[in-house]
């Protein structure tokens, strides 16, 4: 399978039975970071604005999102009932996904970049 450049190119690959969850998914990702440039990077699918906002993929059996430590951290009060790691939040296919959760995040990582970006422009 040729390896995806764009995130349209990923989404094709996405297995059927779970393409239509991952479009939302990719959707609403893409939506709570409107200013944020679309591309891939370590092979999935990932959103930039003054470097990397979050990864986000879709596998066998779950979607993830990749929104960084810092993130895990912030939200981690509200990630009990997700299979997490540092810095993952995955979510079951067939599963009800968190839109509030997943938007409060993407926020909280174009905040933290867009204040990154700031702090280093006045140097």
């Amino acid at each position: 399978m040729k390896k995806p450049t764009t995130a349209k190119e990923y989404i094709q690959q996405v297995p059927n039975e779970h393409r239509k969850d991952f479009i939302e998914f990719h959707e609403l990702i893409c939506a709570s970071a409107p200013d944020a440039v679309s591309c891939i990077s370590y092979g999935m699918p990932a959103l930039k604005q003054h470097g990397i906002v979050v990864y986000y993929a879709n596998w066998e059996k779950h979607m993830a999102i990749y929104p960084m430590p810092s993130a895990m951290k912030a939200f981690a009060s509200s990630l009990n009932s997700y299979v997490t790691s540092k810095s993952t939040i995955q979510f079951p296919h067939g599963k009800r996904i968190p839109k509030k959760l997943i938007r409060d995040i993407v926020a909280f990582r174009v905040e933290e970049n867009n204040i990154k970006y700031k702090l280093k422009k006045k140097r």
